[in-house]
């Protein structure tokens, strides 16, 4: 594993092999205490979001409900009104962080998300089509979203394609089409019954307002055949950012590569927008919040996971008991919470640039 450092002390921990050196896995004290910590921090905050609310109910009372010994009212509570609404959050918060963390480590840049480069907006569009154009219900506007994601995707790649997709014209190009994206959103809107555009508006804000089990099966399915996709070929992340001459001499066919970790990225966004429409910065902010605290080298795929479940599960409470009759939804909290993290961000790329 020495040879696959980056720079000389940046590749820390420990490195378990299995036997014949079929498998290896590097373990790092100070990431594996950090996953913990943030493993630990969703569970409370999902306790937090179990317990409280109009209905508060005891730790135990939820326990003895979720085995299937809750009275009806109590049943009705947990598993039809809070536990679908929590395990959307923990879903879809954590697929855009992966989706996030995945597209900056190949972009090689703090700025390459999902919702920056306009995955999320194209997802957007499809969403707004179904609904202004084709009137559809639920289950017709997440397939529009999913499926406008992926060809937003899959034209942007091409566009940034000279040689190979490299990162920076991923981004430029991304920029511009989303801001198209936005154009076009705001023309349809404009377009629409006044029925129609509420929905439409209240749609794009992204929320988990209304939530159920309908949401949570096809974002759960999505995760387990993408997550391990991810996690497979997001060992090789690290390898691609030192660049296509170091990857393919240490074996890594880059192109493929690059190109599955892409899908993943995108179908892991399309399906989140689709389940709770685009809720913002959790997938730009997530990743690097993450990274600084495990200040690990590489994306922290695991880490970025765990915080963008936390991040998105804490908003929607915050939105829930700061504001309990406006029944705000949670893109609220994540577009304040990110915007701040933004300008921060920006300004602090722009003084180390400047030193």
């Amino acid at each position: 594993m020495s040879a696959l450092k980056e720079r000389p002390g940046q590749v820390r921990g420990r490195v378990l092999r299995t036997r014949g050196g079929l498998l290896s896995v590097r373990l790092d004290s100070r990431t594996a205490i950090t996953v913990l910590g943030l493993a630990l921090a969703v569970f409370a905050a999902g306790a937090v979001s179990m317990t409280s609310g109009d209905y508060p109910l005891s730790v135990g009372e939820v326990v003895k409900t979720l085995f299937g010994f809750g009275d009806a009212g109590t049943e009705f509570i947990v598993t039809t009104l809070r536990l679908p609404r929590l395990l959307t959050a923990l879903l879809v918060g954590g697929a855009l962080a992966v989706s996030g963390a995945i597209l900056q480590s190949l972009t090689n840049n703090s700025l390459g998300s999902p919702d920056i480069v306009g995955f999320t907006e194209g997802s957007a569009t499809g969403a707004l089509l179904v609904i202004v154009i084709f009137h559809g219900g639920m289950l017709e506007v997440a397939a529009g979203a999913l499926a406008a994601g992926l060809v937003t995707a899959l034209v942007v790649a091409l566009l940034a394609f000279k040689g190979g997709v490299q990162g920076f014209r991923l981004i430029l190009i991304g920029i511009g089409t989303s801001a198209m994206l936005v154009a076009a959103n705001s023309y349809l809107i404009t377009r629409a019954s006044v029925q129609d555009a509420y929905a439409a508006q209240a749609w794009l804000v992204g929320g988990l307002n209304g939530r159920g089990w309908e949401h949570v099966v096809p974002v759960a399915i999505a995760l387990i055949v993408l997550l391990p996709l991810g996690f497979y070929y997001g060992t090789r992340l690290s390898l691609l950012e030192m660049g296509d001459d170091s990857a393919k001499g240490l074996g890594v066919p880059v192109e493929r590569s690059r190109l599955v970790l892409i899908g993943v990225s995108v179908g892991l966004c399309a399906v989140a927008t689709a389940a709770a429409g685009p809720i913002a910065f959790v997938a730009l902010a997530a990743p690097q919040l993450a990274k600084r605290l495990t200040r690990s080298s590489g994306p922290g795929l695991t880490a970025s996971a765990l915080m963008g479940a936390l991040l998105l599960v804490v908003s929607d409470l915050a939105t829930q008991r700061l504001f309990p009759e406006e029944q705000l939804p949670v893109g609220v909290a994540t577009g304040a919470i990110g915007g701040i993290y933004l300008i921060w961000l920006l300004s602090h790329e722009w003084r180390r640039g400047r030193g």
